[in-house]
């Protein structure tokens, strides 16, 4: 395993930009500078990426409310969860691609229109169908106009000013996941709750219109983006398909074979984790496992063949000869699925469990916002310092927050667990989040090249939401298969959600450990690589 990897996201040389092209961030030639409308264009990606992870954990203090407006079943509260997370994975792959063949402008307003849509759509919702299908829409478009962010970023900036943007992009990820409980209660308290949960979804409307407009006078149009990473279309060509231009061009296309196995594969592993529980795990949960690894396997297979003949398949095989990219996709599965189960566990139990108002569940997630804000801060400063040190760090402070939250819910008398034993497990694991989340995209990212930075994120991105999906199904199921409520009193409900919430929460605390294992699998350095890279 290599010690450092290059920044192989530096053009080979640098192009000067091509006549009339607008002059877009810093000059290619020279000392890199960032312009004002680079930044600009940071808050208007940025914009865009919150809203979309907000409504990863917005909707958990809301699923009690949702269950008893519209009589949701124990399943449903999970695919309004899972199904974003799956629909948002399987669309970054394709949307990444695209992106980078066609520019990601206005891949990136496409999408955040269709988001904004279907937010509408979700508060509107008057039946859990209706809202299932509305949330798969929605984890749809935000899948569309995600990998354009982390894209669009390689772009605009240069290696010395990219660590920059990249944590701030992570204080966003980190911001906008934790303060999603927060903003929900506060809304539901607000307004009540059988508004509330339908305007937890109307946040989105007024960011989306207003950022829909920025993007039009503020992103940059593929070609105008290229000229300013010194990049030729016809280079850009080549080295997006490995053959000269014009040649593998002509004959790419959608991979549609591809794009079917992939869907089919993650949606046969996550139907039965989700609905099995609930019907009792019959016959065909198991056999729906098994049909889902197989198509996974037949899906890189196809992607090797597809490949060989020439074509520009989904997923590219070629970037998983490096063992750090590979390595850190797997990284990324697990520990999304340790980190966004928190929330989904946390909430149900202080609600439903403890009696609990939304707003009062939303609160005790402010410890992890404060360590997630405060860490990520400083993420970029303490990569170049510490290298892969800060992802050991990261990922240790989670498990030990997890694990110290395991013990809380298993030795607290559940009638008198407050927000306050929960405080300094979740400042810790907040601070171990910061740590983690924008430093492993660099690294990961960084392994490939510049004009494929589109479908990197997109594998990434695929992998940070299967790993969310798998793991809420995962806790879901253990949540309420554990759950045994032995009478209507305060006491038995408490001591009943409690236990299962132990229970998920180890789930949890082991993902996290796995993880904590992953991380050694990526390089000790990231170390910028000159000419030729």
């Amino acid at each position: 395993m290599p010690d450092s990897i290059p920044d192989r996201t530096r053009p080979a040389e640098p192009v000067a930009p091509a006549s009339g092209a607008p002059a877009f961030g810093a000059p290619v030639f020279g000392a890199p500078a960032v312009s004002r409308r680079a930044w600009q264009a940071l808050i208007v990606l940025l914009a865009g990426m919150f809203m979309a992870l907000l409504d990863t954990t917005i909707v958990n203090v809301a699923l009690p409310s949702i269950r008893t407006s519209i009589d949701a079943s124990e399943a449903t509260l999970s695919w309004i969860i899972s199904g974003y997370a799956l629909a948002f994975g399987l669309a970054l792959i394709p949307a990444g691609r695209i992106g980078d063949r066609i520019g990601h402008k206005w891949v990136f307003f496409t999408g955040l229109a269709l988001f904004t849509l279907a937010s509408l759509a979700c508060g509107l919702a008057q039946s859990d169908v209706q809202l299932i299908v509305a949330r798969v829409v929605q984890g749809l478009a935000g899948g569309i106009f995600v990998p354009a962010v982390t894209a669009v970023i390689q772009l605009m900036f240069p290696p010395q000013a990219r660590g920059k943007a990249f944590a701030i992009m992570g204080s966003v990820i980190g911001v906008s996941t934790a303060l999603g409980p927060i903003v929900g209660g506060l809304i539901i308290e607000a307004f009540g709750t059988d508004i509330g949960w339908r305007l937890v979804f109307g946040v989105n409307l007024p960011i989306g219109v207003l950022a829909l407009v920025a993007t039009v006078f503020l992103l940059p149009s593929g070609a105008e983006a290229r000229a300013h990473a010194g990049v030729t279309a016809v280079t850009a060509a080549t080295r997006a398909t490995g053959s000269p231009a014009g040649a593998a061009v002509g004959r790419a296309g959608v991979d549609v074979v591809g794009l079917l196995l992939l869907s089919g594969g993650l949606v046969a592993l996550l139907v039965p984790l989700i609905e099995g529980e609930d019907r009792g795990w019959p016959l065909w949960t198991f056999l729906t496992l098994g049909g889902g690894v197989l198509l996974i396997v037949a899906f890189f297979a196809w992607e090797v063949s597809y490949a060989r003949r020439g074509l520009s398949p989904l997923v590219p095989p070629h970037l998983f000869s490096h063992p750090a990219f590979t390595g850190g996709v797997v990284l990324a599965l697990v520990y999304f699925a340790a980190f966004t189960s928190i929330f989904f566990t946390i909430s149900i139990l202080w609600q439903a469990g403890l009696g609990h108002t939304a707003l009062e569940s939303g609160l005790v997630s402010i410890p992890f916002a404060i360590g997630t804000i405060v860490a990520a801060s400083q993420s970029d400063r303490l990569t170049r310092l510490l290298g892969r040190n800060v992802l050991v760090i990261g990922v240790t402070l989670v498990t030990i927050g997890l694990i110290w939250i395991w013990l809380v819910l298993l030795l607290v008398e559940p009638v008198t667990l407050t927000n306050w034993h929960l405080l300094p497990p979740l400042l810790i694991a907040g601070l171990g989040s910061g740590c983690f989340i924008a430093p492993n995209v660099q690294f990961i990212v960084a392994t490939v090249d510049r004009t494929e930075a589109g479908a990197a994120s997109g594998v990434v991105g695929v992998m940070q939401r299967v790993g969310s999906a798998v793991g809420i199904a995962v806790i879901g199921s253990v949540f309420f298969g554990t759950l045994n409520v032995t009478g209507p009193s305060a006491a038995n409900l408490a001591t009943a959600f409690t236990h299962s919430a132990t229970m998920a929460m180890a789930v949890s605390a082991g993902f996290s450990v796995l993880a904590l294992v992953l991380v050694f699998a990526l390089p000790k350095r990231l170390a910028s690589a000159g000419p030729g890279h």
